[in-house]
């Protein structure tokens, strides 16, 4: 896993990624045991954590990144049921045989899916749930469909409508948040921005740009 991927990139993550609606947190809840202990793996700024932890359960959260780690201590810093660790998918520090369920939001691709999978054994209570939410298109990403098809053998698969509405400023952030993109300072952030903008005054409407988002939310016991 690269552990430096979103260096920078918190702040725009914070502002502009999108969430997950109400319905697949209430699904992701209900398939839990009474009282279960769950942890989010890669769990970035805590878009997905800090939905979670309004249930109450104990509730773990893994970040490698220390930027992205940073902002996870200040959005979970008003729940006291949620504890951070500096780890990553493969070695998460988590304690063996304490986890019920185990959650990666937006992030399994980025994974070694055999060490992770491996990780999820060890720190998994028996037959533990693990769960891969994230957001896309009206069809699974080829990355996604690589990567779920390598962890899971036979998941249940669920999807929730979660359009995304943005302005141009958070349009630039979206895509500031993301791994790869030029950032301001490199070279080829004026041409990469200049194409944002043109893609936003071709397709919004009264300067609000709609992104029909499907969240995916995948489960099974291993």
């Amino acid at each position: 896993m690269n552990t430096e991927a979103f260096t920078g990139r918190a702040q725009a993550y914070v502002k502009a990624r999108p969430g997950y609606p109400v319905e697949a947190m209430e699904y992701i809840h209900k398939l839990a045991p009474t009282n279960a202990v769950f942890a989010d793996i890669g769990a970035g700024t805590g878009k997905f954590t800090e939905l979670l932890a309004p249930y109450g359960n104990k509730l773990f959260a893994v970040e490698p990144n220390a930027d992205m780690r940073e902002q996870l201590e200040i959005t979970l810093a008003p729940f006291p049921n949620t504890k951070i660790f500096d780890g990553t998918a493969e070695a998460t520090k988590l304690p063996d045989n304490s986890v019920d369920v185990i959650i990666n939001a937006q992030a399994l691709r980025k994974f070694d899916l055999d060490m992770f999978r491996a990780e999820c054994i060890r720190i998994g209570k028996y037959n533990p749930i693990v769960i891969t939410i994230f957001n896309g298109g009206d069809k699974v990403s080829a990355g996604y469909e690589k990567a779920t098809g390598i962890l899971y053998r036979n998941p249940d698969v669920y999807k929730f409508p979660n359009p995304q509405y943005f302005t141009r400023d958070k349009w630039l952030l979206y895509y500031a948040s993301m791994e790869g993109v030029p950032l301001k300072g490199d070279a080829e952030y004026e041409v990469y921005t200049a194409e944002l903008n043109e893609k936003f005054d071709r397709d919004n409407v009264d300067g609000v740009l709609c992104l029909n988002e499907v969240t995916y939310v995948y489960n099974e016991r291993i």
